[in-house]
């Protein structure tokens, strides 16, 4: 799993973000047995107007969160021109509350404001 942000000029290890595509382009839909994944979407507001220090202690935060869940996640990225999170996950009953809950136990600033349940 890799965690992909946006836009290029982030804080970080070289190599850990990437310039990011639509995400129409970039989001798998199924596995390779046809199978359809999940997704969900959650915001950080105000993001984009604190310290690179306030954003790269967040991206660590979630790249942290998102890696132990690194079996289900396949696919994760990170707009900060947006403040948004989108991730793809394989399909499991609960795997979007139990990653959300996570998430924010870490990160209370973000909230969930979209999800795909099937």
């Amino acid at each position: 799993m890799k965690l992909v942000s946006r836009p290029q000029s982030l804080p970080g290890e070289p190599g850990c973000w990437g310039r990011g595509e639509p995400l129409w382009k970039l989001a798998p839909k199924r596995d390779s047995a046809g199978r359809p994944y999940v997704d969900f979407m959650m915001l950080a507001p105000g993001l984009k107007n604190r310290s690179t220090h306030e954003i790269e202690c967040l991206t660590r935060i979630i790249q942290n969160v998102l890696t132990r869940f690194e079996s289900w996640v396949v696919f994760a990225d990170f707009n900060l021109k947006l403040n948004v999170l989108w991730v793809s996950l394989k399909y499991r009953p609960g795997i979007i509350s139990e990653i959300v809950g996570a998430l924010r136990a870490q990160a209370p600033m973000l909230k969930l404001i979209a999800h795909n349940p099937e």
